[in-house]
């Protein structure tokens, strides 16, 4: 006949009690995030390397306006090769430009041919931005979303949370110029920031190439 062990007894019941939560606190002191920046600390990159404005992409829908020239203003969408044809002056670089920068490289192109042109220019139609979220969230992977998105968008496309989620390390990888020679920034979040909307959380927009991470 198999003998059943014997139950703990209560005072090495809180031994061994006391021994998990050890084991458990051991484990958090040991965490350690890696290099990173915190959201309130983040500076965007010098305006002459960032979009502080909407930039155009390929794919996008735009409205290209001459003041009182209907004949030659259209809706050009921007081609895989980054440009627009527009009448008379055929082929202009678009993608990578802001509607504005890209209104004036228009009416310098139309100065030879009309008198004092204005022109205006506005996204009609614009592409998704895409960024991966990874870690611990139920629905891991590429996710689209609408130009302007924050992280709450991003992990709610991505079924939110698991139950091993750590909510005060969410980290957005980022490659921008002028931090540790292109290597990512990583930007890190905590839940309650961000759920409350505080601080730079609060305005923090994504970007198409940004990886998102909750550990």
């Amino acid at each position: 006949m198999k003998t059943l062990p014997s139950p703990l007894s209560p005072a090495r019941c809180r031994v061994a009690r006391l021994a998990a939560l050890a084991a458990l606190l051991f484990v958090s002191a040991c965490y350690h995030p890696g290099r990173f920046v915190w959201v309130d600390d983040y500076r965007e990159p010098p305006p002459s390397q960032q979009d502080d404005s909407y930039l155009i992409r390929n794919g996008d829908l735009l409205d290209v306006n001459v003041w009182n020239q209907d004949r030659i203003s259209s809706r050009p969408r921007v081609r895989d090769d980054g440009r627009i044809s527009l009448p008379l002056i055929n082929d202009v670089d678009a993608a990578g430009q802001t509607p504005a920068a890209l209104a004036r490289a228009v009416e310098q192109k139309l100065k030879e041919l009309v008198a004092n042109p204005v022109v205006t220019v506005m996204v009609q139609e614009a592409q998704l931005i895409r960024v991966s979220v990874l870690g611990e969230v139920r629905n891991a992977g590429q996710k689209k979303l609408e130009w302007g998105a924050g992280l709450l968008q991003a992990i709610s496309e991505a079924g939110g949370f698991t139950d091993y989620a750590r909510e005060d390390a969410i980290y957005v990888l980022r490659r921008e110029p002028g931090y540790q020679n292109q290597e990512p920034v990583r930007i890190r979040f905590t839940w309650e920031n961000l759920s409350r909307n505080e601080g730079n959380a609060a305005t923090f927009r994504l970007k198409t190439g940004d990886v998102v991470v909750v550990e």
